[in-house]
C-alpha cells in the first residue's frame, strides 16, 4: 500500500482538478457511511480541523454532543 504524505494529497488533488472527496467510514454496527467535502476545503480536513454532525451515525453520540471532526 502506498502512503501519501499530506502534501501529496493536495498536490494530486490540484493537478487532476478534484471538486469533491469523499470520506468513507463505518459506523459501530458496520454500515458505511460518508462524508462529502468541497476539494477548498481538503486543507481544513487533513489538520483535524473539520466538523460533521455525528447525531446521525448509528453508537457515535447523542443528539446533545453531535458535533465530530472529521479526521481523515
Amino acid at each position: 500500500m502506498t502512503e501519501y504524505s499530506r502534501e501529496d494529497i493536495l498536490r494530486i488533488a490540484e493537478s487532476e482538478n478534484v471538486r469533491f472527496v469523499r470520506l468513507q467510514f463505518t459506523d459501530i454496527l458496520g454500515t458505511i457511511k460518508n462524508v462529502e467535502i468541497p476539494a477548498s476545503q481538503l486543507d481544513k480536513a487533513l489538520d483535524g480541523e473539520m466538523m460533521f454532525d455525528g447525531s446521525s451515525i448509528e453508537g457515535f453520540v447523542r443528539l446533545e454532543e453531535s458535533d465530530m471532526y472529521l479526521k481523515p
